[in-house]
Protein backbone atom coordinates (compact mmCIF):
# COMPACT_ATOMS: atom_id res chain seq x y z
CA UNK A 1 0.00 0.00 0.00
CA UNK A 2 1.23 3.09 -1.11
CA UNK A 3 1.81 5.71 2.01
CA UNK A 4 -0.16 9.24 1.40
CA UNK A 5 0.02 11.79 3.83
CA UNK A 6 -2.93 13.14 3.22
CA UNK A 7 -5.16 10.18 3.83
CA UNK A 8 -3.11 9.52 7.25
CA UNK A 9 -4.40 12.73 8.62
CA UNK A 10 -7.85 12.47 7.36
CA UNK A 11 -8.80 10.44 10.17
CA UNK A 12 -8.08 8.28 13.45
CA UNK A 13 -4.70 8.59 14.73
CA UNK A 14 -3.38 10.54 12.31
CA UNK A 15 -5.53 13.09 12.59
CA UNK A 16 -4.94 12.89 16.16
CA UNK A 17 -1.61 13.58 15.57
CA UNK A 18 -2.16 16.53 13.23
CA UNK A 19 -4.39 18.04 15.10
CA UNK A 20 -2.01 17.71 18.30
CA UNK A 21 0.60 18.90 16.37
CA UNK A 22 -0.76 21.73 14.95
CA UNK A 23 0.10 20.25 11.29
CA UNK A 24 -1.54 20.84 7.56
CA UNK A 25 -4.92 18.97 6.81
CA UNK A 26 -5.76 19.07 3.44
CA UNK A 27 -9.32 19.95 2.81
CA UNK A 28 -11.35 18.13 0.20
CA UNK A 29 -11.39 21.32 -2.55
CA UNK A 30 -14.55 22.23 -4.03
CA UNK A 31 -14.59 21.22 -7.80
CA UNK A 32 -17.21 22.20 -10.67
CA UNK A 33 -20.21 19.95 -11.23
CA UNK A 34 -22.02 20.51 -14.13
CA UNK A 35 -25.72 21.83 -13.09
CA UNK A 36 -24.46 22.82 -9.93
CA UNK A 37 -24.93 26.16 -8.71
CA UNK A 38 -22.04 28.86 -9.53
CA UNK A 39 -21.38 28.88 -5.70
CA UNK A 40 -22.99 27.23 -3.09
CA UNK A 41 -24.31 30.14 -0.88
CA UNK A 42 -23.84 33.93 -0.54
CA UNK A 43 -21.43 36.53 -1.97
CA UNK A 44 -20.64 39.23 -0.13
CA UNK A 45 -19.68 42.47 -2.61
CA UNK A 46 -18.03 45.80 -1.13
CA UNK A 47 -15.89 48.23 -2.67
CA UNK A 48 -14.10 51.32 -1.51
CA UNK A 49 -15.58 55.02 -2.96
CA UNK A 50 -18.27 54.59 -5.89
CA UNK A 51 -16.80 51.15 -6.50
CA UNK A 52 -18.01 50.98 -10.01
CA UNK A 53 -16.95 46.82 -10.43
CA UNK A 54 -18.71 45.87 -7.74
CA UNK A 55 -22.08 47.15 -9.11
CA UNK A 56 -21.83 44.79 -12.19
CA UNK A 57 -20.20 41.95 -10.29
CA UNK A 58 -23.62 42.33 -8.30
CA UNK A 59 -25.68 42.62 -11.36
CA UNK A 60 -24.14 39.54 -12.73
CA UNK A 61 -24.57 37.13 -9.49
CA UNK A 62 -27.78 38.21 -8.98
CA UNK A 63 -28.87 37.21 -12.79
CA UNK A 64 -26.61 33.90 -11.60
CA UNK A 65 -28.93 33.55 -8.92
CA UNK A 66 -26.51 33.55 -6.33
CA UNK A 67 -27.77 35.56 -2.95
CA UNK A 68 -25.57 38.88 -2.27
CA UNK A 69 -24.32 40.14 1.12
CA UNK A 70 -23.69 43.60 1.51
CA UNK A 71 -22.19 42.51 4.99
CA UNK A 72 -20.25 40.14 6.69
CA UNK A 73 -22.91 39.96 9.46
CA UNK A 74 -23.27 36.17 8.28
CA UNK A 75 -21.38 33.16 7.11
CA UNK A 76 -20.50 33.68 3.10
CA UNK A 77 -18.88 31.63 0.75
CA UNK A 78 -17.31 34.23 -1.11
CA UNK A 79 -15.75 37.35 -1.11
CA UNK A 80 -15.43 40.55 -3.43
CA UNK A 81 -14.02 44.01 -2.78
CA UNK A 82 -13.59 46.26 -5.57
CA UNK A 83 -10.74 48.68 -5.01
CA UNK A 84 -10.73 50.33 -8.42
CA UNK A 85 -11.11 53.49 -6.89
CA UNK A 86 -8.14 53.66 -4.05
CA UNK A 87 -5.73 56.10 -4.05
CA UNK A 88 -3.33 56.41 -1.48
CA UNK A 89 -1.48 53.53 0.09
CA UNK A 90 -4.24 54.40 3.27
CA UNK A 91 -7.36 53.52 1.15
CA UNK A 92 -5.70 49.76 2.06
CA UNK A 93 -7.73 50.27 5.14
CA UNK A 94 -11.08 49.26 3.40
CA UNK A 95 -9.86 46.03 2.43
CA UNK A 96 -8.53 45.18 5.69
CA UNK A 97 -12.17 46.49 7.13
CA UNK A 98 -14.29 44.25 4.39
CA UNK A 99 -11.92 40.64 4.24
CA UNK A 100 -10.49 41.01 7.18
CA UNK A 101 -13.64 40.25 9.72
CA UNK A 102 -15.08 38.09 6.81
CA UNK A 103 -12.57 35.65 6.64
CA UNK A 104 -13.74 34.56 10.43
CA UNK A 105 -16.76 33.62 9.14
CA UNK A 106 -16.00 32.54 5.51
CA UNK A 107 -17.22 28.96 4.66
CA UNK A 108 -14.96 25.84 3.65
CA UNK A 109 -13.72 26.31 0.07
CA UNK A 110 -14.19 30.08 0.05
CA UNK A 111 -13.49 32.72 -2.01
CA UNK A 112 -11.55 35.59 -2.11
CA UNK A 113 -11.90 37.85 -5.16
CA UNK A 114 -9.70 41.34 -5.11
CA UNK A 115 -10.42 44.00 -8.04
CA UNK A 116 -8.06 46.89 -8.88
CA UNK A 117 -6.27 48.63 -11.31
CA UNK A 118 -3.17 47.90 -13.19
CA UNK A 119 0.28 49.89 -11.30
CA UNK A 120 1.34 50.45 -14.54
CA UNK A 121 -1.64 52.99 -15.74
CA UNK A 122 -1.87 54.62 -12.43
CA UNK A 123 -0.50 58.61 -13.35
CA UNK A 124 0.97 59.06 -10.18
CA UNK A 125 3.58 57.42 -7.63
CA UNK A 126 0.94 56.97 -4.33
CA UNK A 127 -1.58 55.46 -6.66
CA UNK A 128 1.16 53.12 -7.64
CA UNK A 129 1.91 52.04 -4.72
CA UNK A 130 -1.83 51.22 -3.30
CA UNK A 131 -2.26 49.67 -6.68
CA UNK A 132 0.64 47.43 -6.26
CA UNK A 133 0.22 46.95 -2.67
CA UNK A 134 -3.01 44.61 -3.49
CA UNK A 135 -0.85 42.26 -5.16
CA UNK A 136 1.72 41.45 -1.77
CA UNK A 137 -2.03 41.57 0.37
CA UNK A 138 -3.68 39.42 -1.74
CA UNK A 139 -0.94 36.44 -2.14
CA UNK A 140 -1.07 36.85 1.75
CA UNK A 141 -4.57 36.26 2.47
CA UNK A 142 -4.27 32.86 0.11
CA UNK A 143 -1.64 31.70 2.19
CA UNK A 144 -4.08 32.53 5.28
CA UNK A 145 -6.81 30.83 4.19
CA UNK A 146 -8.59 27.67 5.38
CA UNK A 147 -11.13 24.89 4.58
CA UNK A 148 -9.65 24.73 1.03
CA UNK A 149 -10.14 28.00 0.76
CA UNK A 150 -8.20 30.47 -2.47
CA UNK A 151 -7.38 34.09 -3.51
CA UNK A 152 -6.89 35.90 -6.13
CA UNK A 153 -6.59 39.36 -7.63
CA UNK A 154 -8.01 40.65 -10.87
CA UNK A 155 -6.58 44.42 -12.28
CA UNK A 156 -9.12 45.52 -14.87
CA UNK A 157 -8.10 48.36 -17.21
CA UNK A 158 -9.85 51.48 -17.22
CA UNK A 159 -13.06 51.21 -19.60
CA UNK A 160 -12.86 47.33 -19.67
CA UNK A 161 -15.06 46.50 -16.41
CA UNK A 162 -17.81 45.16 -19.50
CA UNK A 163 -14.95 42.08 -19.36
CA UNK A 164 -15.39 40.83 -15.68
CA UNK A 165 -18.01 38.53 -15.94
CA UNK A 166 -15.99 35.68 -16.95
CA UNK A 167 -12.86 35.84 -14.80
CA UNK A 168 -15.20 36.72 -11.70
CA UNK A 169 -17.11 33.20 -13.06
CA UNK A 170 -14.39 31.55 -12.96
CA UNK A 171 -12.59 32.67 -9.87
CA UNK A 172 -15.93 31.93 -7.66
CA UNK A 173 -16.60 28.79 -9.39
CA UNK A 174 -15.40 25.43 -8.70
CA UNK A 175 -13.29 25.22 -11.99
CA UNK A 176 -10.62 27.38 -9.65
CA UNK A 177 -10.48 24.81 -6.91
CA UNK A 178 -6.28 25.02 -7.63
CA UNK A 179 -5.84 28.19 -8.23
CA UNK A 180 -4.89 30.81 -5.57
CA UNK A 181 -2.79 34.04 -5.54
CA UNK A 182 -2.68 34.52 -8.61
CA UNK A 183 -3.14 38.06 -10.62
CA UNK A 184 -5.25 38.18 -13.70
CA UNK A 185 -5.35 41.03 -16.11
CA UNK A 186 -8.45 42.10 -17.95
CA UNK A 187 -8.06 44.70 -20.66
CA UNK A 188 -9.86 45.71 -23.87
CA UNK A 189 -11.25 42.56 -25.56
CA UNK A 190 -9.46 41.48 -29.06
CA UNK A 191 -12.89 40.78 -30.61
CA UNK A 192 -16.26 41.12 -29.75
CA UNK A 193 -17.02 39.28 -25.48
CA UNK A 194 -20.09 36.47 -26.24
CA UNK A 195 -21.58 34.93 -23.13
CA UNK A 196 -22.52 31.82 -23.80
CA UNK A 197 -26.32 30.36 -23.74
CA UNK A 198 -25.73 27.91 -21.33
CA UNK A 199 -22.68 28.32 -18.91
CA UNK A 200 -22.37 25.03 -18.52
CA UNK A 201 -21.69 24.72 -22.16
CA UNK A 202 -19.55 27.80 -22.87
CA UNK A 203 -17.70 26.02 -26.06
CA UNK A 204 -20.60 24.60 -27.90
CA UNK A 205 -19.88 24.69 -31.87
CA UNK A 206 -16.28 24.75 -31.10
CA UNK A 207 -13.60 22.48 -32.75
CA UNK A 208 -10.17 22.21 -30.33
CA UNK A 209 -6.93 21.05 -31.20
CA UNK A 210 -5.01 19.35 -28.19
CA UNK A 211 -1.75 18.07 -28.30
CA UNK A 212 -0.55 15.71 -26.08
CA UNK A 213 -3.99 14.28 -25.68
CA UNK A 214 -3.35 10.57 -25.36
CA UNK A 215 -2.82 10.79 -21.02
CA UNK A 216 -2.36 12.55 -18.25
CA UNK A 217 -3.29 16.20 -18.19
CA UNK A 218 -3.71 16.36 -21.89
CA UNK A 219 -6.48 13.98 -21.90
CA UNK A 220 -8.40 15.34 -18.77
CA UNK A 221 -7.92 18.73 -21.29
CA UNK A 222 -9.48 17.16 -23.71
CA UNK A 223 -12.91 15.36 -21.63
CA UNK A 224 -12.77 18.97 -20.05
CA UNK A 225 -13.68 21.08 -23.22
CA UNK A 226 -15.61 18.06 -24.26
CA UNK A 227 -18.24 18.51 -21.60
CA UNK A 228 -18.48 22.05 -22.46
CA UNK A 229 -19.14 21.41 -25.34
CA UNK A 230 -16.24 21.65 -27.65
CA UNK A 231 -15.73 18.51 -30.59
CA UNK A 232 -12.06 17.59 -30.03
CA UNK A 233 -9.26 16.65 -32.48
CA UNK A 234 -6.89 14.89 -30.27
CA UNK A 235 -3.07 15.04 -31.59
CA UNK A 236 -0.32 12.71 -30.00
CA UNK A 237 2.84 10.73 -31.40
CA UNK A 238 1.95 7.36 -32.77
CA UNK A 239 3.63 5.62 -30.37
CA UNK A 240 0.37 6.42 -28.42
CA UNK A 241 -1.71 5.75 -31.11
CA UNK A 242 -4.13 3.06 -29.22
CA UNK A 243 -5.16 5.31 -26.03
CA UNK A 244 -5.40 8.68 -28.27
CA UNK A 245 -7.67 7.01 -30.28
CA UNK A 246 -9.28 5.73 -26.84
CA UNK A 247 -9.93 9.27 -26.13
CA UNK A 248 -11.18 10.53 -29.46
CA UNK A 249 -13.52 7.43 -29.80
CA UNK A 250 -14.79 8.26 -25.81
CA UNK A 251 -15.58 12.01 -27.11
CA UNK A 252 -16.96 12.01 -30.07
CA UNK A 253 -13.89 13.27 -32.09
CA UNK A 254 -11.13 12.59 -34.52
CA UNK A 255 -7.29 11.33 -33.65
CA UNK A 256 -3.89 12.49 -35.40
CA UNK A 257 -1.39 10.83 -34.99
CA UNK A 258 1.47 13.02 -35.42
CA UNK A 259 5.08 14.11 -34.03
CA UNK A 260 4.56 17.88 -33.37
CA UNK A 261 8.48 17.94 -33.83
CA UNK A 262 7.89 17.10 -37.36
CA UNK A 263 8.33 19.95 -40.11
CA UNK A 264 4.55 19.65 -41.58
CA UNK A 265 2.97 19.06 -38.38
CA UNK A 266 1.01 22.24 -38.01
CA UNK A 267 0.63 22.13 -41.52
CA UNK A 268 -0.92 18.60 -40.76
CA UNK A 269 -2.94 19.33 -38.48
CA UNK A 270 -4.86 22.49 -40.19
CA UNK A 271 -5.61 19.97 -43.08
CA UNK A 272 -7.36 17.27 -40.84
CA UNK A 273 -9.60 19.57 -38.93
CA UNK A 274 -10.41 21.33 -42.25
CA UNK A 275 -11.42 18.04 -43.89
CA UNK A 276 -13.10 16.59 -40.60
CA UNK A 277 -14.45 19.25 -38.45
CA UNK A 278 -14.62 22.72 -41.07
CA UNK A 279 -12.26 24.81 -39.06
CA UNK A 280 -9.86 25.60 -35.79
CA UNK A 281 -11.41 27.65 -33.08
CA UNK A 282 -9.28 26.60 -29.71
CA UNK A 283 -5.53 25.35 -29.86
CA UNK A 284 -3.81 24.17 -26.59
CA UNK A 285 -0.23 23.60 -26.98
CA UNK A 286 -0.45 20.70 -24.31
CA UNK A 287 2.29 18.01 -25.82
CA UNK A 288 6.12 18.01 -23.78
CA UNK A 289 8.72 16.03 -22.46
CA UNK A 290 11.16 15.62 -19.43
CA UNK A 291 14.60 14.66 -19.78
CA UNK A 292 16.07 15.31 -16.26
CA UNK A 293 19.90 15.68 -15.65
CA UNK A 294 21.88 18.09 -13.62
CA UNK A 295 23.40 20.69 -16.05
CA UNK A 296 26.96 19.26 -15.62
CA UNK A 297 25.17 15.84 -16.86
CA UNK A 298 23.04 17.13 -19.85
CA UNK A 299 24.15 16.19 -22.95
CA UNK A 300 23.66 18.13 -26.21
CA UNK A 301 20.96 15.40 -27.12
CA UNK A 302 18.68 15.70 -23.80
CA UNK A 303 18.95 19.11 -24.20
CA UNK A 304 17.73 19.61 -27.58
CA UNK A 305 14.98 16.88 -27.59
CA UNK A 306 13.43 19.08 -24.55
CA UNK A 307 13.58 22.30 -26.20
CA UNK A 308 12.74 20.92 -29.32
CA UNK A 309 8.95 19.13 -28.34
CA UNK A 310 8.04 21.76 -25.97
CA UNK A 311 9.54 25.03 -27.42
CA UNK A 312 10.60 25.00 -30.81
CA UNK A 313 7.87 22.81 -32.29
CA UNK A 314 5.12 25.45 -31.19
CA UNK A 315 6.56 27.86 -32.53
CA UNK A 316 6.82 26.16 -36.05
CA UNK A 317 3.28 24.82 -35.40
CA UNK A 318 1.94 28.13 -35.07
CA UNK A 319 3.11 29.71 -38.32
CA UNK A 320 0.21 27.64 -40.08
CA UNK A 321 -1.72 27.27 -36.80
CA UNK A 322 -2.57 31.20 -36.17
CA UNK A 323 -3.47 31.99 -40.22
CA UNK A 324 -5.59 28.93 -40.08
CA UNK A 325 -7.59 29.41 -37.27
CA UNK A 326 -10.88 30.91 -37.24
CA UNK A 327 -11.61 34.63 -36.05
CA UNK A 328 -12.20 35.46 -31.85
CA UNK A 329 -10.36 31.97 -31.69
CA UNK A 330 -7.60 30.88 -28.51
CA UNK A 331 -4.78 29.73 -28.18
CA UNK A 332 -3.57 28.42 -24.38
CA UNK A 333 0.00 26.85 -24.09
CA UNK A 334 1.13 24.76 -20.92
CA UNK A 335 3.95 26.14 -19.64
CA UNK A 336 5.26 24.66 -15.73
CA UNK A 337 6.31 26.52 -13.01
CA UNK A 338 9.76 25.19 -13.30
CA UNK A 339 9.90 28.10 -16.31
CA UNK A 340 8.98 30.38 -13.38
CA UNK A 341 10.84 29.37 -10.73
CA UNK A 342 13.54 27.07 -11.91
CA UNK A 343 13.96 23.26 -10.82
CA UNK A 344 17.44 21.07 -9.81
CA UNK A 345 17.85 19.04 -12.48
CA UNK A 346 15.45 20.44 -15.06
CA UNK A 347 17.56 23.59 -16.65
CA UNK A 348 16.28 21.98 -20.15
CA UNK A 349 12.56 21.52 -18.90
CA UNK A 350 12.83 25.28 -17.52
CA UNK A 351 14.18 26.94 -20.63
CA UNK A 352 11.62 25.41 -22.51
CA UNK A 353 9.08 26.40 -20.48
CA UNK A 354 9.84 29.94 -19.27
CA UNK A 355 10.06 30.53 -23.16
CA UNK A 356 6.83 29.23 -23.54
CA UNK A 357 5.67 32.03 -21.43
CA UNK A 358 7.88 34.63 -23.48
CA UNK A 359 6.23 33.19 -26.62
CA UNK A 360 2.66 33.52 -25.05
CA UNK A 361 2.99 37.09 -24.31
CA UNK A 362 4.66 38.38 -27.38
CA UNK A 363 2.20 36.02 -29.65
CA UNK A 364 -0.56 37.96 -27.16
CA UNK A 365 0.72 41.17 -29.33
CA UNK A 366 1.06 40.17 -32.29
CA UNK A 367 -0.48 42.18 -35.31
CA UNK A 368 -1.73 39.41 -37.00
CA UNK A 369 -3.14 37.57 -33.59
CA UNK A 370 -4.42 40.82 -32.83
CA UNK A 371 -5.97 41.43 -36.19
CA UNK A 372 -7.43 37.73 -35.90
CA UNK A 373 -9.12 38.38 -32.55
CA UNK A 374 -7.33 35.68 -30.93
CA UNK A 375 -6.45 35.68 -27.67
CA UNK A 376 -2.97 33.87 -25.97
CA UNK A 377 -2.86 32.41 -22.50
CA UNK A 378 -0.79 30.09 -20.48
CA UNK A 379 -0.91 28.10 -17.93
CA UNK A 380 1.81 27.07 -15.31
CA UNK A 381 0.90 23.82 -13.59
CA UNK A 382 2.74 22.71 -10.29
CA UNK A 383 2.68 19.23 -8.63
CA UNK A 384 -0.52 17.42 -10.19
CA UNK A 385 -1.25 14.02 -9.64
CA UNK A 386 -0.76 12.10 -12.54
CA UNK A 387 1.27 8.59 -13.10
CA UNK A 388 4.52 10.43 -13.65
CA UNK A 389 4.43 11.79 -9.79
CA UNK A 390 2.69 8.71 -8.76
CA UNK A 391 7.17 7.34 -9.65
CA UNK A 392 8.88 10.40 -8.03
CA UNK A 393 10.46 9.02 -4.56
CA UNK A 394 7.56 8.98 -1.48
CA UNK A 395 9.80 12.17 0.73
CA UNK A 396 9.86 14.08 -2.84
CA UNK A 397 6.15 13.53 -3.99
CA UNK A 398 4.80 14.26 0.27
CA UNK A 399 7.13 17.66 0.05
CA UNK A 400 5.90 18.57 -3.24
CA UNK A 401 2.49 18.01 -2.07
CA UNK A 402 2.12 19.66 0.48
CA UNK A 403 4.28 23.16 -0.66
CA UNK A 404 1.50 25.02 -0.90
CA UNK A 405 -1.32 26.73 0.59
CA UNK A 406 -3.94 24.39 -0.26
CA UNK A 407 -2.03 21.52 1.36
CA UNK A 408 -2.37 18.86 -1.85
CA UNK A 409 -1.38 17.94 -5.53
CA UNK A 410 -3.67 19.47 -7.83
CA UNK A 411 -5.59 16.93 -10.23
CA UNK A 412 -5.28 17.10 -13.94
CA UNK A 413 -8.57 18.80 -14.40
CA UNK A 414 -7.74 21.28 -11.97
CA UNK A 415 -5.23 22.55 -15.11
CA UNK A 416 -7.69 21.66 -17.69
CA UNK A 417 -10.26 23.70 -16.50
CA UNK A 418 -8.32 26.87 -16.36
CA UNK A 419 -7.47 26.10 -20.22
CA UNK A 420 -11.21 25.77 -20.36
CA UNK A 421 -11.95 29.49 -19.07
CA UNK A 422 -9.41 30.92 -21.24
CA UNK A 423 -11.02 29.38 -24.56
CA UNK A 424 -14.64 31.08 -23.85
CA UNK A 425 -15.42 33.48 -25.92
CA UNK A 426 -17.20 35.27 -23.17
CA UNK A 427 -12.93 35.34 -22.17
CA UNK A 428 -11.84 37.80 -25.26
CA UNK A 429 -10.80 40.36 -22.82
CA UNK A 430 -7.75 38.29 -21.44
CA UNK A 431 -4.75 37.95 -23.24
CA UNK A 432 -1.00 37.47 -22.38
CA UNK A 433 -1.76 35.68 -18.86
CA UNK A 434 0.09 33.13 -17.34
CA UNK A 435 -1.25 31.66 -14.17
CA UNK A 436 0.12 29.38 -12.39
CA UNK A 437 -2.16 26.28 -11.22
CA UNK A 438 -0.23 25.14 -8.12
CA UNK A 439 -2.05 25.20 -5.51
CA UNK A 440 -0.14 28.84 -4.38
CA UNK A 441 3.59 27.29 -4.37
CA UNK A 442 5.33 28.36 -0.88
CA UNK A 443 8.50 28.32 -2.57
CA UNK A 444 8.72 30.20 -6.18
CA UNK A 445 4.95 32.12 -5.63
Amino acid sequence: MVFSYGQFVSGGVGKQLATSLGLPRPSRLRRHTVGGPLVPGAVLVAGHGDAPVAERVHHLLEGAGVQVASQPSTSVVGVVVDLTAIETPADLETLRGIVGPALKTLAPTGRVVVIGRPPEDAGSVARTAARRSLEGVVRSIGKEMRGGGTANLVLVAEGADAGIEATVRFLLSGRSAYVSGQVFRVGQPVADIVAPADWDQPLAGKIAVVTGAARGIGAAIADTLARDGATILAVDVPAAGGPLATVANRLGGSALQLDVTAEDAGARIVEHARARHGGIDIVVHNAGITRDKLLANTDADRWDSVLQVNLVSILRMNEALVPAMNDGGHIVNVSSTSGIAGNRGQSNYAASKAGVIGMTQALAADEVVLAKGITVNAVAPGFIETEMTAKVPLATREVGRLMNSLSQGGLPVDVAETIGYFAWDANRAVTGNVVRVCGQMVLGA
